[in-house]
Formats: structure tokens, sequence, C-alpha cells
């Protein structure tokens, strides 16, 4: 099952009630674990604190009353957490490596529709950062695998190959000292709109360079940046324009982060991108610009976040040479 809650706001989903199907729609399909009933264990390698017992119980309690109406056989379950020899084991991690054409899976199992696939004990593997309605979903679907049913098989609503998934509660991106997946970089900077490129080069490249050497304590030692020619390549962009996009007016500078919310509370957990966009700023100005936007991208809100430079700045100490303060 691909997660597409990080990728767009949503509340959790739940499944729609499926009309009931005639006996001539419904599948005739052999066993193909050749019994009735199957041991599942759970190891749980995500969050010991946690307790997946009873969504793992939820998750075979609906297919054992639903096996036969859309996988085409009857099927039971018996749930041992520390069996020795089980049939199935539900493997709860922090993240799935890989997981055959799919993109940034929430969960992932092995598709059983004949004996010759059956080799004990079949893994599933479940992201464990889920909400509990989340997480039940996960479990319906890859256990739906376990018996044969694809993407397109019924319910449409729990084998569907993608759902918005909302997780646990995670810290906001301004509450985070790196907001990013990484401290490493890429920059793209359009200056052909500025009278004089190289110097805005150099001046955007001092702001990167006060940001890299720690920022007078406030972000992380290890911070790097690095220029890219391609825009599409930069998670940081920076460009000149007549307008600004994010604020009144056509003087002065704006900045913009995009990102994830996976727990759907309505604040970004992550930054993926920061555009920043000046407007009619002097050349000497455009350093002090770019790095306010950068403690921005670095998740700070409060003025007391920002680095002294940064501060209840006048139109002199925005020209200076602030990058040398410590």
């Amino acid at each position: 099952m691909r997660d597409r809650g990080t990728r767009q706001r949503g509340g959790n989903r739940g499944f729609a009630d499926q009309r009931a199907l005639t006996s001539e729609e419904a599948p005739d399909r052999p066993n193909p674990w050749g019994e009735r009933e199957l041991t599942v264990a759970i190891d749980n390698a995500a969050n010991e604190s946690r307790n997946f017992r009873p969504l793992v119980s939820d998750a075979l309690d609906f297919w054992a009353n639903n096996s036969t109406r859309f996988a085409g056989f009857s099927i039971d379950y018996r749930l041992e957490p520390n069996a020795s020899s089980p049939d199935i084991v539900v493997e709860f991690v922090e993240n799935i490596e890989g997981c055959a054409n799919v993109t940034d899976p929430a969960g992932c199992a092995p598709y059983v529709n004949h004996r010759g696939q059956v080799s004990r004990p079949i893994s599933i593997e479940v992201v464990g950062s889920y909400s509990n309605e989340s997480t039940r979903l996960i479990l319906k679907h890859e256990l739906g695998h376990t018996l044969g049913l694809n993407h397109s098989a019924g319910p449409e609503s729990v084998m569907a190959p993608s759902s918005p998934l909302t997780s646990l509660p995670r810290p906001n991106a301004t509450e985070r000292r790196l907001p990013w997946s990484d401290a490493n970089f890429t920059v793209y900077l359009d200056a052909n709109a500025t009278d004089d490129p190289a110097a805005v080069r150099e001046q955007v490249r001092h702001a990167l360079d006060y940001y890299a050497r720690g920022a007078n304590g406030t972000v992380p030692e290890d911070v790097s940046f690095e220029f890219v020619t391609n825009r599409s390549d930069a998670e940081v962009v920076v460009t000149f324009a007549d307008d600004l996009p994010c604020r009144n007016g056509d003087t002065g500078s704006c900045g913009r982060v995009r990102g994830v919310d996976p727990d759907s509370d309505g604040a970004l957990e992550r930054y993926d991108s920061l555009r920043i966009t000046l407007s009619d700023i002097d050349t000497e100005a455009v350093g002090w610009h770019v790095g306010y936007w950068l403690g921005y991208g670095f998740g700070f809100e409060n003025d007391s976040d920002w680095p002294a430079p940064f501060r209840n700045a006048t139109y002199d100490d925005r020209r200076s040479e602030w990058w040398e303060s410590e």
C-alpha cells in the first residue's frame, strides 16, 4: 500500500460499506494456504511502548468474516504474538526499504494466490508510525494480498493501491533543530535580472557560509550548501522579481516553505523546499535578506530564534558585513 498522507492533507480514511455479492458474483478460488486456520505472530521493531496486538486482531477478524465473500475461500486466524512457528509474521518497522512497484510504502506483503508461493512464515511489513485507524487499514490491505487479492479486488476501500493515511502526532518543523531530511542543501540562484549578478552571488554565498558555520549556534554545525544549475534539483531557490508572491508591495523580500504534514494537524512536520524572492533590494543588502529567510527555513518563528545580525537590524546593518559577527 502506498501512503498518500505525506502528499496531501486528509483525515483518517475509513472504508465504505460494500454491496453484497450474489452467489454468481462471488469468487470461487482454492485456498492457497491449504488449511483453514493460520497462526499469526507479531514482531514490533518500531515502537516498544505501543501495543499493536488489538489492531492486528481487528484486521484478522475482518478477513475471518469476509474472506469467503472477497477471496473466495474461508480462512480463520489464531493470533499468538510470540508463536515459535507462525504462518504469518506481522513486522512493525520504522520504515520499509523497498516494496516491488510501490513508492513510499506504508506496508508491504507478498501476493499469495497459489500454494507454490507459500513459504512459512510469510512476513508482512507495516510502518509503525501511523494512527490506529490508518494502521488497521494498512493491515487489512496487506493481509488481503496474502489471500491473493490484488489492487483491483474488492473491497475497494481496503485494496485500493493508495490511500490518504494519518500518522501519529509528530513534532512540527518549527520544533525541530533540523526540519529537513538532511543537512546538505542544494541551492539555485537566479540573478540574471539583477544589475550585478556576480556581486549578488557573492552576497548569497556569504549568507550560506554563515549558516554553514552554525549561524552562531542556532543551526546544526554539519549544514552545507551546494549551488546547482537546474532549478528543479534545488531545495533552496533564490530569485529576483518585480512583484513579491507572498506579501503586498513590490519592495522587500519574502520566503515560502513547502513540506509534508503526515499527522494532518495543519502544520508541516518537515520541509522539502524553501523559495526566497527579493524585489528592488540593494545588492549590498541581498545577503542579509537571504540570510533572514534561511533562518525561516530552519524553523525560526520568534525574533529570539534568529542569530543576532537578524534581530532589529537597521538600514545600515543590512548593508554591512554582518556575516563576520559572531
